[in-house]
């Protein structure tokens, strides 16, 4: 049977002879859809910037010094031009979709409507945990960032200081959060263009040293790093490992979708908030990988030793150590000041996605009925309140011995991102499916993608291997740890 494409509650035609508790539970499940108390408050400005407030964290800034260090500047900057092909191909599935029919918790719910209820239960609940478990992850990154410059603030005040900010910013009126995440957002984007001014300027000789050294780090010590063996197969590991990286970094266009449904004019705005979405990833990953290649040496004694260490904050910033390296004062702390703000912006995105994807798990009545209930500023107050409840895991960062079930906790769900785009890509599929079945043109759409459907089979075929691959070291000879294998 075709899936049929008008607004019902669970993705199906009614059928003659259907159970009489099957029509009781579509009943009930429309009048859950009624009761959508969200508010269409954001604005265009908004919604182009919310998109930036969830991609770019402090991975951007800080941990890709990892994938420098495992795979250098060659294999970096390969690596995270690929997957950059991917995420777009995953944001065309999800912008026709989304322009189409701009609902909350979006993708969430065409997974139940358009594939099964059980796919799109699972989903849901997959994309909740993750984006909840996401929120304890940014408040630790916050407060290990404000110990760059001091440690007189004991860890818990800080913990206490950003989850109460969550709360306030969260749980005010949508535009509230709208603003915080523009302005937040704003400072993301002038940090990563300001840095990469910086790497042109340093690169040609502009710095203490009047040094013009251009691309000398890809010729010596090299552009490709050999990782845990030697040779063409070491090279080829540590390509993996950056593409490993960048399969975990890059992300963005679920969190504009997650937006559809409080959105103005959603057919009008969204559609230029997706395309948006290419130029940021061309511009912050793709420029970004490049810069940290060019500004360190994979083999840089003070990188190796920030992440050996764990130093706090900027210390591990491929940016901070080529300032340190060329004699530039003053910088560092700006830098961090900003990647602070990165922080708070990406944990501020996780409690609302998390609370609106669990929001939408309710409307469905796929989670407790109690959390459909909104304020009168149009706040999901019950779903956001859990979300916070959660955030106060960081406080296991208190005690050296429980910080390590943090990060467990995290790892755990590391490949739900991914098998998130996997549950995209087979939604498109059926979409398409349902459109060609019922004879409806997708130029009539009010966003047609490219390259549809072979977009959503490479994306899928893309994002399902490496749910399977991101753990492949514990298997490695001397690499074995029952921990990571388990949380991989």
């Amino acid at each position: 049977m075709a899936v049929n494409l008008e607004i019902h509650a669970h993705g199906h035609t009614p059928e003659f002879g259907e159970p009489e508790t099957a029509k009781s539970e579509r009943a009930e499940s429309v009048e859950l859809g009624k009761m959508d108390c969200t508010h269409r408050r954001l604005k265009p400005r908004h919604i182009q910037l919310i998109g930036i407030g969830g991609t770019i964290g402090t991975m951007l800034y800080v941990q890709i010094g990892q994938g420098l260090i495992q795979g250098g500047p060659g294999s970096l900057f390969i690596a995270f031009s690929l997957w950059c092909t991917v995420i777009l191909a995953v944001t065309f599935c999800l912008a026709e979709m989304v322009t189409y029919l701009p609902i909350s918790s979006p993708f969430i719910r065409f997974a139940g409507r358009y594939v099964d209820e059980a796919f799109g239960f699972a989903a849901g609940w997959n994309f909740f945990i993750f984006e909840a478990a996401l929120v304890p992850f940014e408040v630790t990154a916050c407060n290990v960032i404000i110990h760059f410059w001091s440690d007189i603030v004991p860890t818990a005040g800080i913990i206490a200081i950003v989850v109460v900010l969550y709360a306030l910013i969260n749980l005010m009126a949508i535009k509230w959060y709208g603003e915080t995440e523009f302005w937040a957002a704003l400072g993301k984007v002038v940090l990563i263009v300001g840095l990469l001014f910086f790497t042109f300027i340093v690169a040609v000789g502009g710095n203490p040293q009047h040094d013009r050294f251009g691309f000398r780090y890809w010729y010596e010590p090299g552009a490709f790093a050999e990782y845990y063996t030697t040779g063409s197969l070491g090279r080829f590991q540590g390509f993996l490992q950056c593409l490993i990286f960048a399969s975990l970094a890059v992300a963005g266009p679920d969190y504009v979708s997650m937006a559809a449904g409080e959105a103005e004019n959603p057919r009008k705005v969204l559609p230029r908030a997706f395309n948006a979405v290419f130029y940021r990833l061309t511009t912050f990953f793709c420029l970004g990988s490049l810069a940290v290649g060019v500004l360190v040496p994979y083999n840089d004694p003070e990188l190796k030793a920030a992440f050996d260490e764990g130093r706090p904050g900027a210390a591990a910033s491929p940016y901070v150590v080529a300032m340190n390296r060329l004699g530039i004062p003053i910088l560092p702390h700006i830098v961090n000041a900003l990647i602070l703000t990165a922080a708070f912006s990406a944990g501020n995105s996780y409690v609302y996605c998390a609370s609106r994807s669990l929001y939408g798990l309710a409307l469905e009545g796929k989670a407790p009925r109690f959390l459909i209930k909104c304020t009168k500023k149009g706040v999901p107050v019950y779903c956001v309140i859990i979300v916070l409840l959660i955030a106060l895991l960081s406080f296991l960062q208190i005690s050296q011995g429980t910080s390590v079930v943090l990060t467990w906790f995290v790892s755990l769900v590391t490949a739900s991102q991914l098998i998130n785009y996997c549950v995209v890509c087979c939604t498109y599929v059926s979409f398409y499916r349902a459109l060609k079945a019922q004879g409806i043109s997708r130029d009539s759409l009010p966003y047609k993608g490219y390259l549809q459907p072979y977009a959503a089979y490479y994306a899928l075929v893309a994002t399902f291997v490496f749910s399977f691959v991101g753990g492949y070291t514990v298997f490695l000879p001397g690499k074995w740890n029952v921990a990571s294998f388990l949380f991989s």
